[in-house]
């Protein structure tokens, strides 16, 4: 018989840890009597791991790995040079460069390869997401709207939970019964705090009832008494609660003497609050002058706490106990001099302080203001320059006192001598000498102060006033001392320097400072000429027109044939000078720069706005002679004779203009010079001559089709526009032209078509997609212009022209200031966008801001028309005046030339020759409000 154990019997092996294979560390079970056991120690699992490993012939895993991990750290820290293994003994040659140069061209290609292919991809999911966006995004309008709703309409919402079975919770309350409380139980109540002292007769009262149901009495005079002591009990409780223990039914919650005595008690707490901190403030600073009584601010803190506190004895009392304690604080005596002004005893303070601080400069000033008699005040001073004579500031005040000149100027030679270093001591004695002396103070100040730039200025200033500021060159002179001495100023400061002279009046002075200053500290690899244009700019920005004017006649000399320099000056001089000196600006410009035809023409409009027409003519014939056949000057010659009526000989210079100068532009002011006349077949016959030899100008095509619109032939207008979307089919212009034609006809399909194959030509294009949605607008399909709008603005998200069509026409009046708003986040510096808000604010009557908005359009964009129109028809309705005239003269100084309204109105062939006010005045009036 075998005595073998069976297997659950059997003892486990040695180090045998249940469920050691899975994971497990021991664990216990319910079965398990007592605490459960701690499972083994890290140390006796990799133990009998080791054990086991051991036993089968195999290494640990941790081994394997450490080992792995060491093979993989030798191969990372290899040196290349001292290769191993196959590669031992091995030379590092051309070939092996070569390779290595090949693979690391591959990796890179792969790399490259790999970033396009991710750059792709996040392309695509982008385009996907934009295509089909989240619901939180297609609602993030609606969302947006939230927040217009106010306070006060949350607050209204209704519950859901009141609205769930409303019905039948209704019909529940129907159902219900009431019953009404029994007489008995009201006059049980009514007796139950009451001790009966009398005994009644049964059916003695003749107010009693008797119920024939079941025998009981009613008796409805003890009911009513009840229902009175009831009421009665409750008022006296009512009107204990409100006016405490107070006799009964003369307490009321109400002041009978009204509202003013609560005003009080609210007076009372407030101060009641501030005499609270006040009095920890001053217990804070009790314990200040006490821990440090030698430190004259905790004296000057108190004192200044008990003067808010309005106990002004008190204050005098601590700032005199502080003096007494630093003595030799200029600041404790100062202010105890301020807290005794209006007292007898202000100047025996003074004199004081003056004993403990025989030195001190503010102290003798402040004893010296004390004074009202003159004799007392010089009397004062001098006594404060017997104990402190190298002071400035007391022989600044003494020289003030001064009333008679030659005292004063005594007292200044006095003063230099003793502070040879102030220069403001030297300029003021300068300032009283005549001018022969003034040189000679001025030679004195220069060598005791080599260093100080503004003594030069004065010379320079002196030598003015002799009338000779341009012969001497003391700047000159002064700037090489200066730089000698290395005390040269900054550029800056010269400018300033500059500025100052011409707010004195010294102007050949400012610019004498500007020649000799300007480029100083700037090597020529500098950008000096954007540099000086922004510092006239900025002299210009301060009022200091003649300061600018020397900065561009300095960087002019530099920059002889800088166009731009020579327009900036100009501007200068149309804006803040004389017509005089304009005209000289320009002929000098046109010199140096004989090529520009900007500066030509500029001359010449010059010439002509002034009445000189015959000079006007000969600026452009010189230009002529300077730069034949250019367009430019060939049609500003054609305008100035069609301005003055000469009309043939217009038409015989866009005659030799087509000959010598054959442009489209040429041949299209042909066009539009005719249609203006009222030649209608002969600007038709240009038109169709200059198409055959520019089938690629969109303005001519556009002419073609407005011509035939003139003439009423609806079917060559359409033609021709048709013509032109097919040969210019990038022109937006003319395919709006085309679109309107077929909406003006009636045929709203036809023009809807057309807008779109224009979308497909134009892709992303803000003014076709605003056109679509203004076609179904004005056809009555507002749900399909609000659709188009949405997709217009997935498409072009920055276009203004779109979110002002959205914020007038197809939003609610309430959620226009939101939505301008999300616009103006959306798009960057928009002037139609800026109107639109203006128009925002003009309709809530906030005009302040509208104008505000208004001017910030017009900064923005002066070119825009349409922004001049609204604000001046603005400024009819709000502005004065003199505001309104001003706007009218700078929106003719500008001449914008864009706009929608704008463009319509002013290219009207009615409207050809009238002037830039006369087209704001049209403009303003077509808009609407």
């Amino acid at each position: 018989m075998s005595t073998r154990r069976d297997f659950l019997s059997q003892p486990a092996p040695e180090n045998y840890v249940a469920g050691l294979g899975r994971g497990a560390t021991g664990f216990t079970t319910r079965s398990d009597l007592g605490p459960a056991r701690d499972g083994p120690s890290e140390d006796q699992i990799k133990e009998a791991i080791a054990k086991r490993a051991a036993q089968l012939g195999l290494v640990p895993e941790g081994k394997k790995g450490k080992d792995k991990e060491e093979e993989e750290d030798d191969e990372r820290y290899q040196d290349p040079d001292n290769e191993v293994g196959l590669f031992a003994g091995g030379v590092y040659d051309k070939d092996d460069e070569e390779a290595d140069k090949i693979w690391e061209w591959v990796d890179e290609r792969m790399d490259r390869r790999r970033r396009q292919r991710e750059a792709r991809e996040n392309a695509e999911r982008d385009e996907y997401e934009r295509n089909n966006p989240k619901i939180q995004q297609q609602f993030s309008d609606l969302k947006r709207a939230l927040a217009s709703v106010s306070d006060d309409d949350w607050a209204n919402l209704p519950e859901v939970g009141d609205l769930t079975g409303k019905n039948r919770r209704s019909k529940q309350a129907l159902r219900q019964r009431f019953y009404a409380v029994p007489d008995s139980v009201l006059a049980a109540a009514g007796s139950s705090g009451e001790m009966g002292t009398t005994v009644m007769d049964d059916g003695a009262a003749s107010s009693n009832t008797t119920d024939a149901s079941d025998g009981t009495m009613t008796n409805f005079a003890k009911i009513g008494a009840a229902r009175d002591r009831v009421l009665k009990s409750r008022l006296e409780q009512a009107s204990q609660t409100a006016g405490g223990d107070s006799v009964v039914g003369t307490s009321s919650s109400i002041d009978a003497q009204g509202y003013i005595t609560s005003l009080n008690k609210m007076q009372m707490n407030e101060s009641q609050a501030q005499v609270g901190d006040i009095n920890r403030v001053r217990e804070l600073l009790q314990s200040v002058v006490k821990t440090n009584p030698n430190n004259a601010l905790g004296w000057i803190a108190a004192a200044r706490l008990e003067e808010l506190a309005g106990k002004l004895v008190a204050a005098r009392k601590t700032i005199d106990q502080g003096c007494t304690r630093c003595p030799k604080s200029e600041d404790a005596w100062l202010e105890n001099i301020r807290l005794n002004h209006d007292s007898p005893n202000t100047k025996i303070i003074a004199r004081r302080a003056i004993e403990a601080n025989n030195r001190s400069v503010r102290l003798w000033v402040e004893a010296m203001r004390l004074e009202t008699i003159p004799s007392n005040k010089k009397r004062v001073i001098r006594q404060a320059l017997d104990h402190i004579p190298e002071s400035e500031a007391l022989w600044k005040e003494a020289v003030n006192l001064e009333d008679d000149p030659e005292d004063a100027k005594l007292m200044l030679a006095k003063a230099t001598e003793l502070i040879p270093l102030s220069v403001d001591l030297w300029l003021a004695l300068a300032r009283l000498e005549s001018p022969e002396n003034a040189q000679k103070v001025l030679n004195k100040a220069r060598k005791a102060v080599p260093t100080s730039h503004e003594i030069w200025i004065a010379a320079a200033r002196l030598q003015e006033q002799l009338g000779q500021g341009q012969k001497i060159p003391v700047l000159k002179r002064a700037v090489q001392v200066l730089a000698k001495e290395s005390a040269m100023p900054k550029r800056e400061e010269w400018i300033g320097e500059a500025e100052k002279c011409e707010e004195e009046g010294a102007i050949i002075t400012c610019q004498n400072i500007i020649q000799e200053t300007l480029g100083w500290g700037l090597d020529e690899d500098d950008d000096r000429k954007d540099t000086w244009a922004e510092d006239a700019r900025s002299s210009i920005n301060r009022g200091r027109y003649e300061t600018a004017r020397a900065i561009y006649a300095y960087a002019l000399r530099v920059f002889v044939n800088s166009r731009t320099m020579w327009m900036a000056a100009a501007d200068l001089e149309r804006n803040h000078g004389t017509r005089e000196s304009l005209w000289q600006v320009l002929e000098k410009a046109v010199e140096a720069c004989p090529k520009s035809e900007d500066l030509w023409m500029m001359l010449a409009k010059e010439k002509w706005q002034s009445g000189d027409v015959d000079n006007a003519r000969l600026v452009l014939k010189r230009a002529f002679n300077q730069n034949p056949n250019n367009e430019d000057i060939w049609l500003a010659a054609v305008k100035l004779e069609s301005e003055n009526g000469n009309e043939d000989q217009a038409r015989k210079l866009l005659a030799i203009a087509r000959e010598q100068a054959p442009t489209d532009r040429v041949w299209m002011k042909s066009v539009v010079f005719e249609r203006v006349l009222g030649n209608v077949e002969t600007a038709l016959d240009l038109d169709l001559q200059a198409l055959q030899l520019f089938p690629a100008a969109a303005k001519l095509w556009m002419l073609k089709g407005q011509i035939y619109e003139d003439l009423g032939k609806t079917g060559q207008a359409r033609e021709a526009y048709a013509a032109g979307v097919k040969a210019v089919p990038r022109s937006v212009p003319l395919w709006l032209l085309y679109s309107r034609l077929e909406e003006k006809a009636g045929l709203t399909v036809k023009a809807r078509s057309v807008l779109d194959r224009a979308r497909l030509a134009v892709p992303k294009n803000g003014e076709l997609w605003c056109e679509s949605v203004r076609l179904e607008r004005r056809a009555g399909n507002l749900s399909q212009a609000k659709s188009l709008m949405a997709k217009a603005l997935q498409e072009v998200p920055k276009c203004g022209i779109l979110w002002v069509e959205q914020i007038w026409n197809l939003e609610p009046r309430t959620q226009r200031k939101p939505r301008s708003l999300e616009a103006i986040k959306k798009v960057d510096n928009d002037p139609i966008l800026f109107v639109a808000v203006a128009r925002i604010f003009w309709g809530d009557r906030k005009l302040e801001k509208a104008q505000s908005w208004f001017e910030k359009a017009l900064v923005l964009d002066a070119d825009q028309g349409d922004s001049w129109a609204w604000y001046y028809r603005f400024l009819v309705q709000h502005g004065t005046d003199e505001k309104r005239a001003d706007m009218v003269t700078k929106c003719v100084l500008n001449e914008p030339r864009h706009g929608e309204v704008w463009q319509a109105v002013a290219k009207d062939p009615k409207n050809a020759k009238k002037s830039v006010e006369e087209i704001l005045k049209l403009v303003a009036a077509e808009l609407e409000q």
